[in-house]
């Protein structure tokens, strides 16, 4: 297999070249970006996350307390300083002058409130994460929050700097950009602005502002080549492949150094493909059916490794992670002993069911569900590709790492995500939560990881890939370890 694409992607590029008309994003006007998603990213931001449209949103238009710059640094945002008591289990922020979009002033009662909302929230689907230990989150004074902790979580800032996090109101955020509705576009227009020698705020300049979309790839890719966008995010590697019939010159793609969770999540609940997924060798069979060592054909980024582990490194274990035992197995004997499982199988219970596998859209989600049906078919299997999540027995997840540690990775395909999940590896992390020492609860976390290792609930395939491209007039923008890219950070050349 390879990149090239059928006629009729070449057809829909060139149609959509001719439909974009307008003018170019030249000069010193705005900085014109496109992100890769719908519309419906910034309509409902919170609804769509973890949506790169819904991400950079959030970002522009309602931070948290601290985020992220581009080299994934802790920066401040609505908090303008904080301090660490109490052997980490104190933080206590002091907010910067800030404003909702009505004009009232944020107060601390107001932040607290949200954030605390969130937190509960986010609780839900990451109960073992940095924010477990979360007992409260008070207003100390008008502008001074604290956030008072059970035991210390040195993730504690990484998560808070998460869109998740953004202080929010039904009108908007605290900025650094307000939206204005334009066409189907919007105009984000700085919080902040200069001012006279008399006080009074100075029009923005056209160069500071920026026009956001959402949308599909394939436009988004012509907007860009049409000189009609300095910036595209968003970029995954279901679209990757829509990049060489677009003729998109290789010194414009950039790709963040990321990494997090690209693979397939067991999801099958009800019937006879939840008593075959419930069979631990055959999902044992699944998982080392994969043929990994075709991924980088398909997908020929540079630095990309696949993995077939969940945690791609130590990280902050006490051991290296665990390796699934059929690793280094040629790829022949790892097929003849999934045969061995399915014929097994298929001898006690009658011809499998047809596995159902949830992919997104895209030509590159399309090569990767030719590579997987191929390989399952090798072992017995026939996979089937549907749209929707809930329909599916196999889910792909495609996330970037929230903060570093194993206990994103684990809690991303955790019993709390609705992953078929082994409840001995859930009771190790509820274990770590309350343990009463950072080696103690780092042994449950070894212990947990093994065992979901071994479970196979989740089929590790590599690192995400995330792309932008950026257009050589524009300066400020940086490759991003955590795919974060702050609009208030670009402007453009008059060169």
């Amino acid at each position: 297999m390879s990149l090239s694409l059928p006629r009729r992607t070449f057809a829909c590029l060139a149609l959509l070249g001719a439909a974009l008309g307008g003018c170019s994003d030249e000069g010193s006007g705005p900085v014109t970006v496109s992100v890769i998603g719908t519309p419906a990213d910034f309509a409902k931001p919170l609804d769509y996350l973890p949506d790169p449209g819904s991400k950079l949103f959030l970002e522009a238009t309602a931070q948290g307390l601290v985020a992220f710059d581009a080299s994934g640094e802790i920066l401040p945002a609505l908090a303008q300083r904080w301090i660490v008591q109490d052997e980490g289990r104190s933080y206590i922020f002091r907010l910067r002058r800030a404003f909702w979009p009505d004009g009232t002033k944020v107060t601390a009662k107001d932040a607290g409130r949200i954030l605390m909302s969130r937190i509960d929230m986010l609780r839900r689907l990451d109960p073992d994460g940095p924010l477990d230990a979360v007992q409260d989150v008070v207003a100390m004074t008008g502008e001074v929050i604290e956030i008072r902790l059970a035991a210390p979580r040195p993730y504690l800032l990484q998560m808070l700097a998460q869109p998740q996090m953004a202080v929010l109101s039904r009108d908007g955020g605290t900025g650094p950009y307000r939206r204005i509705a334009q066409g189907k576009a919007l105009k984000l227009v700085p919080v902040e602005r200069a001012t006279n020698e008399s006080g009074d705020e100075l029009p923005v300049p056209a160069w500071q502002t920026r026009i956001l979309r959402a949308e599909r790839a394939a436009l988004a890719i012509v907007r860009f080549q049409q000189d009609k966008a300095a910036l595209v995010l968003g970029g995954r590697f279901s679209d990757l492949p829509l990049l060489v019939p677009a003729g998109v010159d290789r010194d414009d793609v950039r790709i963040d150094p990321v990494q997090g969770l690209l693979g397939l999540a067991v999801t099958g609940q009800s019937g006879n493909r939840s008593k075959l997924l419930d069979d631990d060798g055959v999902r044992r069979a699944i998982n080392m059916a994969i043929d990994r060592s075709q991924l980088p054909v398909l997908f020929p980024v540079g630095g990309w490794a696949t993995t077939e582990q969940i945690v791609p490194g130590q990280i902050d274990l006490p051991g290296p992670p665990a390796v699934p035992d059929w690793t280094g197995m040629a790829m022949a004997d790892r097929w003849a002993q999934g045969q061995a499982v399915i014929k097994r199988w298929r001898s006690e219970n009658g011809d499998p069911p047809v596995l159902r596998l949830a992919l997104p859209r895209g030509p590159g989600a399309t090569m990767l569900f030719g590579l997987v049906r191929y390989n399952l078919g090798m072992i017995g299997l026939a996979v089937e590709r549907v749209a929707l999540e809930e329909d599916s027995d196999l889910r792909l997840v495609d996330e970037v790492a929230a903060y570093d540690s194993v206990l994103w990775y684990l809690g991303r395909i955790g019993c709390a995500r609705k992953v078929h999940c082994s409840a001995e590896a859930d009771a190790a992390l509820q274990a770590a939560s309350l343990a009463s020492s950072l080696d103690e609860r780092m042994a449950r976390v070894a212990q947990a990881e093994a065992l979901m290792q071994a479970h196979n609930g989740y089929i590790a395939l590599g690192a995400p890939v995330r792309w932008s491209l950026v257009a050589r007039r524009l300066t400020g923008f940086t490759a991003s370890p955590r795919a974060r890219h702050p609009l208030n950070h670009l402007f453009k050349s008059t060169n």
